[in-house]
């Protein structure tokens, strides 16, 4: 009888894990907000592809779907100032892999119009644009940044 209960006992667990689980898995990412087109709008969105602009400080980030899968070859295009403002030289960009995936490298960016931070701009086809900013933390080296993407269908 008592090895019955305990059978009972850590069945009862495995299936609360497993559901546990479950739940984890199908929750929903919430969609990035963007907050405006920073230097995009006055020079547009144009940027060589290359994911190193200088040295200082590593950008990683992931690109994903609202259902938390990762979305394959978003063009990411980052822009960050430097010391004298934005200029040609602070901007770059990557596709990301087939894991979302993307990163970038660059100087620490300098606090031209407030807090450092680098500018992203992200697009895709089946996907609305997003424009958005990566604050990068005084003295970080390292940064990681998840954005969100909505469906156009």
């Amino acid at each position: 009888m008592l090895r019955m209960l305990a059978c009972l006992v850590a069945a009862a667990a495995v299936a609360g894990a497993l559901a546990l689980t479950a739940s984890a898995t199908s929750t929903a990412c919430q969609p990035t907000r963007g907050d405006g087109a920073g230097p995009f709008q006055q020079s547009g969105l144009s940027a060589p592809r290359r994911a190193k602009i200088g040295t200082g400080h590593v950008l990683q980030g992931r690109v994903l779907r609202t259902d938390c899968k990762p979305v394959v070859g978003a063009l990411v295009v980052l822009w960050q100032a430097g010391p004298s403002g934005y200029g040609p030289r602070g901007r770059g960009s990557v596709r990301t892999d087939r894991s979302g995936r993307f990163r970038f490298e660059g100087p620490a960016p300098a606090s031209y119009g407030g807090v450092p931070h680098i500018h992203i701009a992200v697009f895709h086809p089946a996907y609305e644009e997003l424009l958005t900013r990566y604050v990068v933390r005084r003295g970080s080296k390292t940064g990681r940044i998840t954005l969100v993407l909505t469906s156009l269908l």
